[in-house]
């Protein structure tokens, strides 16, 4: 596997990294088990200190924290600037709120007494996705180091400066040396991290393949695992929808983050009454983003996080245009230096089309007409993903009515899907299983041990 930097908005490399070696791997892996001896027995004030100082170090050195995010995956300077805010804001969330949720439950047996408490287990191992670099570590580290455990870490090969910023955050707050790790490792080392016995949870934000393959390995070596897998969420407009304002959020939950993310709107699905407006005033929002430096906040239009990306969505169109799909707009590849790519739509997409199945990673929207409202839950559900989705509408019950039949993990009403510390994230099918975030979040690295109390004298 190969770590290094390449500017997406030229093609240049910036930096390139070693991977571990062998011996480098066992240090890292002895020092976080060691490291885990001494973290365990903190009390949550004493690691809520430590995590509290890495939030405040994110915010006083934010835009620090944000050029590499830019340069490495080309995302808009002001929403690199979002993402460093928003993982200040998970770690001072948890914390702040990590005793609480993870207080003794008190049971009340028919006799004696019982409580389960919420102890860490160990040395978690996460698998991280290039898309939000610092997010997605922070959704992972902040619960789990405040539990107790501790966390090494296998960045995305592409944002490897990154990876070592959130790496050297946790020195500066003062964490003892292996309570927060970054492994430059190969494939092959995943899998030996994997069925190290000193492992004891493993968690991965990615692909569908990626998820089987590292669910797999944890299986075979029982171990508590969670998956991230990606999504292609529905963004439904019933009849009664505020149009204006549900293209305003059609192109937000598009445009986020260039199309790169997880929960965006990806399949656009539209009752017949409003399809044609909704279209073309759709088409028109889309067709104001221009192309440009990200690191200027004039920009509009970032590149793609990496050529094979831009390659792959230029593909899908491609196959679902050969299969039947109409190009409304875009389609194409921008001609100017760097991986940049046209914002475009496409419809008529029937069930046979593999553009029906697939999650398209970028600035491509899926455009289908419907005739009702049953129509547009029974295509929201024909989905071998379910992790967001999104109703617009003007009436909150009927919307709440919708939410409650769409088979996914998150349904926002008249808001696209996306992230708050307080709300839990995750989903079902093939977008994976387990939840980040919220009170959720904390419980899956935890044994939940049940300690009872029964008089001696008690009979067998």
């Amino acid at each position: 596997m190969s770590y290094q930097s390449v500017n997406p908005t030229n093609g240049k490399v910036l930096k390139k990294f070693k991977e571990f070696s062998d011996a480098q791997l066992e240090k890292a892996i002895k020092t976080a088990a060691t490291c885990f001896e001494t973290w365990r027995h903190k009390t949550f004030a004493e690691r809520a200190i430590i995590v509290t100082k890495a939030a405040t170090i994110l915010r006083e050195r934010a835009d620090e924290f944000a050029k590499p995010v830019t340069l490495e995956m080309g995302k808009l300077i002001a929403e690199s600037r979002g993402e460093v805010a928003l993982s200040a804001d998970i770690l001072d969330y948890y914390a702040w709120n990590a005793e609480d949720f993870l207080a003794p439950q008190i049971l009340k047996p028919k006799s004696g007494e019982a409580v389960i408490e919420s102890t860490p287990i160990g040395v978690l191992f996460g698998v991280q996705p290039w898309n939000f670099p610092y997010y997605q570590l922070a959704r992972f580290t902040a619960p789990n180091l405040m539990a107790g455990n501790v966390v090494m870490v296998k960045h995305a090969g592409c944002v490897p400066q990154c990876a070592i910023a959130f790496e050297k955050l946790w020195r500066d707050a003062g964490a003892p040396a292996g309570t927060y790790t970054n492994l430059f490792v190969s494939h092959e080392q995943v899998n030996r991290v994997i069925d190290d016995p000193r492992i004891k949870g493993v968690a991965l934000t990615g692909s569908v393949e990626a998820g089987k393959s590292v669910a797999a390995r944890a299986g075979k070596n029982l171990k508590k695992s969670t998956m991230e897998l990606g999504g292609s969420d529905a963004f439904i407009v019933l009849d009664d929808a505020d149009l204006d304002a549900t293209v305003k959020w059609a192109v937000w939950a598009k445009m986020n983050n260039m199309g790169q993310c997880c929960v965006a709107g990806k399949r656009f699905i539209v009752v017949e009454e409003l399809a044609d407006k909704f279209l073309e005033k759709f088409q028109a929002a889309l067709s104001v983003f221009k192309p440009g430096d990200p690191m200027d906040k004039a920009t509009t239009l970032g590149p793609l996080s990496t050529e094979g990306a831009l390659v792959q969505l230029l593909s899908q169109i491609k196959r679902a245009v050969a299969k039947g799909a109409k190009v409304v707009m875009g389609g194409k590849r921008i001609d100017c230096p760097g991986s940049y790519m046209e914002t475009t739509i496409l419809t008529n997409i029937k069930p046979s089309n593999p553009a029906y199945r697939e999650e398209f990673f970028g600035p491509v929207a899926l455009f289908f007409r419907v005739k009702n409202e049953d129509e547009a839950i029974a295509l929201a559900n024909d989905s071998d993903f379910g992790l967001g989705g999104s109703v617009f509408t003007s009436d909150i019950a009927r919307g709440k009515r919708v939410a409650s039949r769409i088979d996914t993990g998150m349904v926002f009403i008249n808001h696209p899907t996306w992230t708050a510390c307080d709300l839990p994230f995750g989903g079902i099918k093939n977008s994976g299983y387990g939840r980040e975030l919220s009170s959720l979040g904390i419980q899956e690295f935890v044994n939940k041990k049940l300690v009872r109390v029964s008089s001696i004298d008690a009979a067998a």
